[in-house]
């Protein structure tokens, strides 16, 4: 857009207000009508803003480096930051005077700051299908909020701190709930700037924008900001500044989306634990994938030498006190060649837990048509799948007649020459992690679905909804457009290029696993004892270190169950909050265990 379309008024606000936000307070009472305490069509007296703030959020201290007239008092304050918090200097002016004061000390945070002028910003005609946005108002809320910043890899916030802040007017804690379960989905918090210390440009703040990762319904981010926007409006407040970081390349389509526009404001924090990858650079393995990232980390944190061998591939090596392991994902030395073997191979599995008395399903080769169809006719509803193989590549899932059997046993062979039928078994998706023999982590798996919304076609929802799930696993989820997810549709009624009612919910995969857009959610809690002992004799029938059991069972907190797979490298990034990670390398190196 041309310079010579806009109005000069509108350059002159947007490059002067920004600057003048980064100045110093004079300790001079704001100019009539600028200050803080002044909502819209109210003739409040402006309050003189005050000076040195620090405002706790739980996760941190943001200290307004604007209020603080001496630069050597606001970093003594940015040294008080308490263990296992991330403290932020916000608006600071003169970074490089700041960062030459303390250099081991400090860093420039590499973020960018945003800022929406909320008298620009227009209300969406959108409404949220599906969930619903509010404030904060029970434990049970913070203990979700809780949970999803722990499966984000956020600074945890202790939930007494969000329930005790919950009708602070500095603070404002909002969550999304799925309108069916009640579960927090979504959270953000807004700080007022005039509470907190009367600002005299009358702003406001967004922080802790996160959204579950493994949530369906679209736009919960948007509607979490709008929200913000429209509470902070609504108090009369000019302007909403977010911080970003600059590589988070979805978030800043979305604020740019909504009209937020980036100004000179700085942030500075401290070289704790929690910011090393922010003032360290790239480590090396950085291309490592979530599933070696998460052991990598733990390792690095203990102490621990890291040697990426092989990025791509997942492959590394742990070395501590003179001793080396050579690990790929969850995979290491310690699991033998025959351990590998009896997971890798489905057929095998399945006799070994048979032998150790554990329920498993009726099971065959596939072989001739009438066979094939004579398995079929007894059991009704099978399932087909290679023998060998791993992330649900050419599972198909409920097949019911001989033509769809036939195709299903084609698509296998193209991933093993041996395909095995399987009787059917009703049932929820559990994951159960054993590592050294012991339950560590246990979820649900749910299959990949979309929400209709009355005017994309299925492929565009599951376009979208695709492209969520990969940003939320790092690319390693995504639903696949292919001949088994017409199937699904086509089971359902449905095509492709068919509209979907707005709230209708429609599974587009039989299958649960993550890579084909599935989701994951955590029972480990609430786990059934039975279900519990079952998966510890497998693993010990199967004589490996650490395994992931696929069962169907009637719910994670009953007995009853039926043994589907083993998989020898499971994908411990999966079940946040369980610690899969730290049961891992405490398992390769006992003698880390507690070290911080």
């Amino acid at each position: 857009m041309s310079y010579a379309r806009v109005k000069p008024h509108r350059l002159e606000r947007a490059a002067s207000a920004s600057l003048r936000h980064t100045r110093r307070y004079t300790g001079r009472p704001p100019a009539a009508g600028q200050g803080a305490g002044q909502a819209a069509g109210q003739g409040a007296v402006a309050e003189a803003p005050r000076a040195d703030v620090v405002v706790d959020c739980g996760w941190g201290r943001l200290i307004f480096a604007h209020t603080f007239d001496d630069l050597d008092r606001m970093i003594d304050t940015l040294r008080q930051e308490a263990p296992g918090t991330r403290d932020i200097v916000f608006y600071l002016q003169d970074p490089h005077v700041a960062l030459s004061r303390a250099p081991q000390e400090l860093f420039l945070d590499p973020s960018h700051t945003f800022r929406l002028w909320l008298t620009d910003y227009r209300p969406s005609r959108r409404r949220p299908k599906g969930y619903s946005v509010r404030r904060l108002r029970t434990r049970e809320d913070a203990e979700g909020v809780q949970r999803i910043y722990a499966r984000r890899r956020m600074v945890p916030v202790s939930a007494s701190f969000l329930v005790a802040t919950r009708n602070s007017r500095v603070l404002t804690h909002f969550v999304a709930c799925d309108d069916a379960t009640g579960e927090v989905i979504g959270s953000v918090t807004a700080v007022d700037h005039g509470h907190a210390f009367a600002d005299p440009e009358n702003g406001s703040s967004l922080w802790c924008l996160a959204v579950d990762p493994q949530a369906s319904f679209p736009g919960i981010g948007e509607t979490l900001v709008r929200t913000v926007a429209e509470h902070v409006q609504a108090r009369g407040r000019a302007f909403l500044d977010l911080s970003v970081l600059h590589d988070n390349e979805n978030a800043i389509a979305l604020y740019e989306k909504l009209n937020f526009r980036r100004i000179p404001a700085f942030a500075l924090k401290t070289k704790n634990p929690i910011n090393e990858r922010l003032f360290t650079g790239p480590q090396p393995g950085e291309r490592l994938n979530p599933y070696a990232t998460i052991i990598v980390n733990e390792a690095r944190r203990r102490g621990i030498g890291v040697d990426v061998l092989d990025a791509e591939a997942g492959y590394f090596c742990l070395t501590w006190g003179g001793r080396s392991v050579v690990c790929r994902e969850s995979l290491s030395e310690l699991t033998t060649a025959v351990a590998m073997s009896r997971c890798d191979d489905k057929a095998v599995t399945r006799r070994v837990l048979e032998r150790a008395c554990l329920n498993v399903p009726a099971q065959a080769v596939a072989g001739e048509p009438a066979e094939n169809a004579a398995f079929l006719e007894t059991h009704g509803r099978i399932v087909v799948k290679p023998a060998r193989g791993e992330q649900g590549r050419g599972i198909t899932v409920d097949v019911r007649d001989a033509e769809t059997m036939e195709r299903a046993v084609a698509s296998a062979r193209q991933h093993c020459d041996t395909v095995l039928l399987e009787q059917f078994c009703e049932g929820q998706d559990l994951r159960i992690v054993v590592i050294d023999k012991k339950v560590v982590a246990a979820a649900v798996r749910r299959p990949a679905e979309v929400m209709g919304d009355g005017t994309h076609s299925v492929r565009e929802l599951i376009e979208a909804q695709s492209r969520r799930r990969a940003a939320a696993t790092g690319g390693e989820s995504h639903i696949p457009l292919d001949a088994e997810t017409e199937r699904c549709l086509a089971a359902a009624g449905k095509s492709l290029d068919d509209v979907l009612p707005a709230g209708e919910v429609l599974p587009v995969r039989k299958t649960a696993n993550l890579h084909t857009g599935g989701t994951i959610h955590d029972v480990t809690d609430s786990l059934h004892p039975e279900l519990v002992e079952v998966a510890t004799v497998a693993a010990r029938a199967l004589d490996i270190p650490v395994v992931g059991f696929d069962l169907l069972v009637e719910a994670p907190d009953r007995p009853g169950y039926v043994f589907i797979e083993a998989n020898e490298r499971p994908g411990l990034a999966n079940h946040e909050p369980q610690p899969t990670a730290e049961r891992f390398v405490d398992l390769l190196f006992p003698q880390t265990r507690g070290v911080f």
